[in-house]
């Protein structure tokens, strides 16, 4: 249905895209596929136009859409991942434009929706600890419990992506507690173990009896990523909401809440901008902010503090 689909996919490889980038990529656009093919019927690709376009915007923000796979949906999607979506249609368009193939519309045609602006919310810093501590006593299993604790200390103290963690190769750990990593867009940079991650790190090794170069890997039962040796992120995902259900925590936490986290309180404690969008790993400052989430308690405090008429 999709022509030229598969040079698409190849264009991304050739041009270093990780895979993940290429899946999602992939997987997004199949789901304009099934749309096409399942919903209206369609069978003639240059027959697209903008209120193709729109019927699409709207099936995405629909309770009753299919995934690629003909699988119901999990629920509605929000205005970011819709935009995922529609993106990914924009940059199908523009590779078939770059090699002078025929293309029904212009990229730009596919305008992306509104985005909702949400008060950020962020765990207090000692749920977030609690959070972080609590697979020691939660899990059953000794050394599952210890590998889950070292995952979530090291993604608070690093700040890293949920990806960049699960793939996460002992080697890649020097004697300081430095890791450098290659982040989001073949971006390589340095993130840094607190000494109280180093401990929980060399606790669970120290368990270990195998040469596996994995830092975190699944033991039986438990589910593996696409290498089977690793953890997948749906793991550790389904964990730290479990965790969070268990402990009663009321505000919707993820890793990348922890991510989030990780700059709030650094930026409450007086860090440099600057120094956490390095940290992140951000190319633009303007992300960083999005990251950085001052608490109320700590804006009302700045306030009392900084106001110019204050008494």
């Amino acid at each position: 249905m999709l022509p030229h689909f598969d040079d698409f996919l190849l264009s991304l490889q050739v041009n270093n895209y990780s895979k993940e980038t290429v899946y999602n990529y992939e997987r997004d656009l199949k789901v304009f596929e099934f749309f096409l093919i399942n919903d209206l019927k369609l069978k003639n690709f240059a027959k697209i136009n903008k209120k193709i376009v729109e019927l699409y915007k709207a099936y995405l923000a629909s309770r009753d859409r299919e995934t690629a796979t003909g699988k119901k949906s999990q629920g509605q999607l929000t205005s970011f991942s819709t935009n995922r979506f529609l993106s990914s249609l924009r940059r199908y368009l523009k590779y078939l434009i770059e090699m002078d193939y025929p293309t029904p519309l212009p990229p730009e045609a596919v305008k992306l929706v509104k985005t909702e602006r949400k008060h950020p919310q962020v765990a207090e810093l000692k749920e977030l600890v609690r959070l972080i501590e609590s697979p020691t006593w939660l899990e059953k299993n000794k050394i599952v419990g210890l590998r889950n604790r070292a995952m979530l200390e090291v993604l608070f103290a690093t700040g890293m992506r949920i990806s960049e963690l699960i793939s996460l190769n002992r080697a890649q750990i020097d004697a300081t507690g430095r890791i450098f990593i290659m982040g989001k867009g073949k971006k390589q940079r340095f993130v840094y173990l607190t000494e109280r991650a180093k401990k929980y790190i060399n606790l669970y090794l120290t368990k270990r009896q195998d040469n596996i170069p994995a830092l975190f890997i699944p033991y039986r039962g438990e589910n593996a990523g696409k290498n089977s040796r690793r953890l997948s992120t749906n793991y550790l995902q389904m964990k730290i909401k479990q965790y969070r259900e268990l402990l009663r925590i009321n505000v919707p936490t993820s890793a990348h809440s922890l991510r989030h986290g990780f700059a709030t309180y650094l930026a409450e404690s007086g860090a440099n901008p600057a120094a956490i969008q390095v940290l992140l790993g951000h190319e633009s400052l303007d992300t960083t902010t999005r990251y950085v989430h001052a608490s109320d308690k700590y804006a009302e405090s700045t306030h009392k503090k900084f106001h110019p008429l204050k008494t």
